[in-house]
């Protein structure tokens, strides 16, 4: 596990899914972090389970204020912010483009995109200030292959790429590392969400989604938030501090293709055994 002993991290959309296995890990390589969400219940029940090394703060990523006040009061409290993880989001609904309302593209962006320029341009000021950091942008396999998310959606990640690229160009010089991590199928809330379940029927369909994405992508299993947060640790870590403005695609593969459907796979074990010296 790479170490993040001493280091202070402020994890957006930190209450469930992917952020919450990303505090988690933190936590356990030495981080102190804050879990911000606009899920209290959620985020309030995490930081007490993890402990003395972590803290609550509501934080609506959609108001720069409010992820203003959370980067400034993390460092004045913390002494340091070593690393922002810009992951709040959801996918939203898939609607063909000619229903797409323009409030909800915007909506979208703002919640995707913008939130992550925000972060990086609060961020940015209380790094620079202390030496450097490290800044970890949550994409999606949406930007990357069409079919995989909303218009809205994908667009909103496939913006996230650049920004993270040109951001990173900017702030080499200051000693702050911005990254890309871009998940494939995930078995979190946020898949049952976009579908519009709601309550513990929302929290049911986890599990069902981890089931339907097992033969999804070449590796024959889903995504979980633990495969995520281990590429966020190494990200936050000293280990890649020559690595900025990367996109690391963790995806099982997803991106270079759909897995051999299983009768493919059987008609291949047939041919291969018939083959076989």
């Amino acid at each position: 596990m790479h170490s993040l002993q001493g280091k202070v991290a402020l994890v957006t959309g930190g209450a469930s899914g992917i952020g919450a296995g990303i505090c988690h890990r933190f936590v356990d390589a030495g981080a102190f972090v804050v879990v911000a969400d606009v899920d209290e219940e959620r985020g309030r029940e995490l930081a007490e389970e993890l402990g003395d090394t972590a803290v609550f703060r509501r934080v609506d990523v959609t108001r720069e204020e409010d992820i203003a006040a959370a980067v400034t009061d993390t460092a004045a409290t913390r002494g340091r912010l070593d690393c922002l993880v810009n992951n709040a989001g959801r996918v939203g609904s898939w609607r063909f483009a000619e229903d797409i309302p323009a409030d909800e593209w915007d909506e979208v962006f703002r919640l995707l995109c913008r939130s992550a320029f925000l972060g990086i341009k609060h961020a940015s000021r209380v790094m620079r200030d202390h030496g450097g950091g490290s800044i970890v942008n949550t994409g999606s396999v949406a930007g990357l292959r069409a079919g995989y998310g909303p218009h809205p959606y994908g667009a909103a990640k496939a913006a996230v790429v650049q920004l993270t690229r040109s951001s990173a160009v900017e702030l080499a010089l200051h000693g702050i590392r911005v990254n890309v991590m871009t998940p494939g199928g995930v078995a979190t809330r946020i898949v049952g969400h976009g579908a519009g379940l709601t309550g513990s029927a929302l929290d049911d369909s986890v599990e069902r989604v981890r089931e339907s994405l097992r033969d999804f992508q070449p590796v024959p299993r889903s995504g979980e938030p633990q495969d995520l947060a281990a590429v966020a640790a190494f990200l936050a870590s000293d280990a890649s501090s020559f690595l900025t403005g990367q996109e690391i695609v963790v995806d099982g593969g997803l991106s270079l293709g759909r897995a051999w459907p299983p009768e493919i796979q059987a008609h291949a074990r047939k041919a291969s055994s018939r083959t076989a010296p």
